[in-house]
């Protein structure tokens, strides 16, 4: 009996790419057909355009194209989340509908971590085609600073795109916290893991779903979930700030210019308390999120499921 692989993929407002991402994805079904039974968990993220009409369209003529739509918005971590939810096979990959990450690569994605007994292969960025520098510039400080303030090793230069076994979506799935971040959960359960390595495309059509706000929210996401750090700092900012204020006044004493000194000081330490207050308002707010419970994600439709 051929083993399943399910292959995730989010949908928000992509009419323009998604029957090409569609014809790339059968054409991967085509070369694993022999070995694997393929689905594919298309997730609508409260599409505004045709994507769920187009989706409805595909999955009305081939029961491997399943469908989730949602109620709403609920964001691209909800939408992976879902389909891990939804998903049933042995292998499961996750890969975007803009076609930056070829879908091709998940047959290799698949060949290494069977062959090379890997419960998880992520995507690996060499390159980023036709992304500006500042883009470029903001996913390479992001990576490097995520990397130097969590406890666990989240691979840089990689994103949701990779291949993980049912093992390692069991796992987490048990995980229930409403500030997902999948790219650092999936380390974060353990399991024997590789990078395959390979050049992003430019996007297909459409506009990036990613502006620099969602970029943002992610990115701390990623630092509030998986890292006590900054609390850590403020503990070492206030220490600094108390050495400093020894200093000041001395040198007040000394020179006899204590107002403009103190002033300044008084500012900075003003400035520091409210970036203090912020961070520990981040942490907080995300223990309220939790407690009430709600939850991660609203169904409306169901097709081939």
């Amino acid at each position: 009996m051929k083993k399943m692989l399910d292959v995730i993929v989010p949908v928000y407002n992509e009419e323009a790419c998604i029957s090409e991402t569609i014809q790339r994805l059968f054409n991967l079904r085509n070369l694993l057909i022999d070995e694997l039974d393929v689905n594919f968990i298309f997730v609508n993220d409260g599409s505004k355009d045709k994507s769920l009409d187009i989706l409805k369209n595909f999955a009305s003529k081939y029961p491997f194209v399943k469908v989730i739509g949602f109620s709403r918005n609920f964001g691209h971590q909800m939408a992976v989340t879902a389909g891990l939810d939804y998903s049933k096979g042995d292998y499961v990959a996750i890969i975007d509908a803009d076609l930056q990450d070829p879908p091709e690569l998940i047959k290799d994605m698949y060949y290494q971590a069977k062959d090379g007994g890997y419960d998880v292969v992520y995507g690996k960025r060499l390159k980023r085609k036709s992304e500006t520098f500042f883009k470029k510039f903001t996913a390479f400080a992001f990576y490097r600073l995520l990397d130097f303030m969590c406890q666990i090793n989240i691979p840089t230069d990689t994103g949701d795109f990779r291949l993980i076994t049912r093992e390692v979506v069991e796992a987490v799935k048990s995980m229930p916290e409403k500030h997902r971040f999948i790219r650092g959960m999936v380390p974060w359960v353990g399991f024997k893991s590789a990078p395959l390595y390979y050049n992003r495309d430019e996007r297909f059509a459409g506009e990036t779903k990613y502006p620099l706000s969602k970029m943002l929210k992610l990115a701390f996401d990623g630092i509030f979930s998986f890292s006590v750090k900054p609390l850590k700092f403020i503990t070492d900012i206030g220490i600094a700030l108390m050495i400093m204020a020894l200093v000041a006044f001395g040198a007040g004493v000394i020179f006899r210019c204590t107002i403009s000194i103190i002033s300044s000081v008084i500012l900075f330490v003003g400035s520091l308390q409210m970036i203090a207050l912020g961070i520990i308002g981040e942490y907080v707010g995300r223990i309220f999120e939790e407690s009430k419970n709600r939850p991660l994600y609203i169904v409306k439709d169901k097709i081939n499921l």
